[in-house]
């Protein structure tokens, strides 16, 4: 599998991640509210370091940077002699 993710969205993905935890950690959120949210947290700390989002595949989405195509190489003139 390839990355299909940017370095920006792996990084939003992961501090979200460590928001939600740091809010369930201090108690800030709790019952289902926090056992949803953990589990998306968990989910978004996988995908940022893998870098593949698999609801991403199907859509043919990606969020990565796209390199500047390159010109075909053109060959060289001939030579006269």
């Amino acid at each position: 599998m390839t990355q299909n993710m940017g370095l920006a969205d792996r990084i939003i993905r992961l501090l979200l991640a460590i928001v939600v935890v740091v809010l369930i950690a201090t108690n800030r959120i709790s019952g289902v509210l926090a056992t949803v949210l953990g589990i998306l947290a968990v989910i978004f700390a996988l995908t940022s370091m893998f870098g593949v989002c698999p609801l991403y595949l199907p859509f043919k989405l990606s969020t990565k940077a796209r390199r500047p195509e390159l010109p075909p190489e053109t060959p060289p003139p001939p030579e006269e002699g």
